[in-house]
């Protein structure tokens, strides 16, 4: 009987130290990485590029998109949240013989993907006209300059933000802020288009918490049914 006892307290009472250890585990993980992530539309809905944008050459009549966020990959990278719609973006440009219009969307984010120290700026859409050859690098310049890119060609920087890093592993995401969108906090899952968490401000403390207050209160009823038994016996 006291074998078991002594076993059962001591389920109880690591229980809430491997839950609390666990969780601490997961939230010391890689959130992803802080770029700009490039887009394509021709009229549907934005789709991840396949190739960059010094090679891409869109056609008169598609959208490009570049969004700023953490996420990890290109699977769940945030999309830009402005409607690849061509006509609302270049329809006050009239076209030209041997020129193509383009529609650029540059999307910096959030506060929540904004590095240390910076702000992100406006978003915006903006209509290129440019020769039959460009590709959408042209197109992004022609609207957004300065552009800022790594030794190795990846774009770090648009219209000048951010004004330092490219690419950088993010480790622990800067507090998240309301979304306009959502109503709740953004917070990338990140799939960019970024996972939501309820703003009461109670976060995931409050489960950790609770489950060691039941579990205290448990081996309080175990201690109080063996003191019980005892007397019985007595």
């Amino acid at each position: 009987m006291r074998a078991r006892f002594r076993l059962l307290a001591l389920v109880v009472l690591l229980l809430p130290v491997c839950l609390v250890g666990a969780l601490g585990t997961g939230n010391a993980q890689a959130a992803g990485y802080r770029y700009w992530s490039f887009w394509e539309s021709d009229g549907g809905d934005w789709s991840y590029a396949t190739q960059g944008p010094a090679t891409a050459r869109p056609a008169d009549g598609t959208v490009t998109g570049f969004r700023f966020s953490v996420s990890e990959d290109g699977g769940d990278a945030a999309r830009p949240r402005h409607a690849p719609d061509f006509a609302a973006i270049c329809g006050d440009t009239p076209g030209r013989e041997g020129r193509k219009r383009i529609g650029v969307v540059v999307d910096p984010g959030t506060a929540a993907d904004a590095p240390a120290g910076e702000r992100a700026p406006a978003l915006r859409a903006e209509c290129a006209l440019l020769g039959e050859d460009a590709t959408a690098a042209e197109a992004l310049a022609a609207v957004a300059e300065p552009l800022r890119y790594s030794g190795q060609g990846l774009l770090c920087a648009i219209s000048g933000y951010p004004a330092t890093g490219c690419g950088e592993q993010v480790t622990d995401r800067a507090p998240a802020t309301p979304s306009a969108e959502t109503g709740k906090t953004a917070g990338k899952t990140p799939d960019g288009t970024a996972g939501t968490a309820d703003t009461d401000g109670t976060g995931g403390g409050g489960s950790v918490v609770g489950l060691i207050g039941t579990a205290a209160a448990v081996l309080v009823l175990v201690v109080a049914g063996r003191r019980q038994a005892r007397r019985r016996r007595g």
